[in-house]
C-alpha cells in the first residue's frame, strides 16, 4: 500500500491501482480528492472537511464515492444519491478496495464550553493504518501505521505520547500538523520519538511511503 501525505491531516493510499483519501479539508491542498475513487471523511469541522472540494469530485467522476458521519453525509446525499453512505462506530464496509473499520464516536474535548461534536475513525486493511480524526480514539485492535494527529488547540504533547504509547504502533506519521511551525518540529519530534515507544515519522506534503 502506498500512503502519500497531503497537507494537514489528509492522507491518500493507493493500492492495487486503486485510491482512497482521507479527510481533504480546506487546510489541504485543492486537488487532495482528485481521482480518489473512495472519500472517507471523519468529521465536519474545515480543515477536514471542505463541502466545495467535495462536491467539484464527486462531479468530476460519477463513480467517486464517499463514507462519513451523519452530519456530513447530511450536506450531500440530496445531491449524489447512492453515493454518500452514512456510518458510524462499529461499521465495517469497502471502499475502493479497502476494508474499514470504524472506531470512535466523539471530537476530542476542546474546552468545557463547547459542545463535541461525532467524530469517526477509520481502521484500513485490517490495522494497516488508521486514521482517528480529531480524537484520540484507541481502536481494539493492532495498529501497524498510526496517522498521528501531533498538534491541535485541543491536545497537549503528553496526551500525544501517552496516545501512541496506548495504541503501540509499529510506527507513528504525524497528520493535523499545519499549525506547527518548522520551530517547533524538533520539540515534537524529539520527544514523541524519546518517550512514545513507536518509530515516529514525517513525510512533507505530497511525499510518500510504503505501508
Amino acid at each position: 500500500m502506498k500512503l502519500t501525505k497531503k497537507s494537514h491531516a489528509c492522507v491518500r493510499l493507493e493500492k492495487d491501482g486503486r485510491t482512497l483519501v482521507l479527510d481533504p479539508g480546506g487546510f489541504s491542498e485543492e486537488d487532495a480528492a482528485v481521482g480518489a475513487e473512495a472519500i472517507l471523511v471523519t468529521h465536519e469541522h474545515p480543515d477536514h472537511f471542505d463541502e466545495g472540494r467535495l462536491r467539484a469530485a464527486m462531479d468530476a467522476d460519477p463513480a467517486t464515492e464517499i463514507w462519513t458521519l451523519k452530519s456530513v453525509a447530511e450536506k450531500l446525499s440530496a445531491a449524489f444519491p447512492g453515493r454518500v453512505h452514512t456510518v458510524g462506530h462499529g461499521d465495517t464496509f469497502t471502499a475502493a478496495g479497502f476494508e474499514v473499520q470504524v472506531h470512535g464516536e466523539l471530537h476530542a474535548v476542546i474546552h468545557p464550553d463547547i459542545p463535541r461534536i461525532t467524530n469517526v475513525g477509520y481502521l484500513v486493511d485490517g490495522g494497516r493504518v488508521f486514521h482517528p480524526g480529531d480524537a484520540l480514539t484507541v481502536p481494539d485492535h493492532t495498529v501497524e501505521t498510526l496517522m498521528l494527529p501531533v498538534m491541535a488547540p485541543w491536545s497537549k504533547i503528553s496526551e500525544v505520547i501517552d496516545y501512541v504509547r496506548e495504541v503501540a504502533p509499529r510506527r507513528a506519521y504525524d497528520i493535523h500538523d499545519a499549525l506547527l511551525t518548522d520551530l517547533a518540529r524538533p520539540i515534537y519530534d524529539r520527544q514523541i520519538g524519546a518517550l512514545g515507544g513507536s518509530e515516529h515519522l514525517r513525510l512533507a506534503p505530497g511525499a510518500s511511503t510504503d505501508v
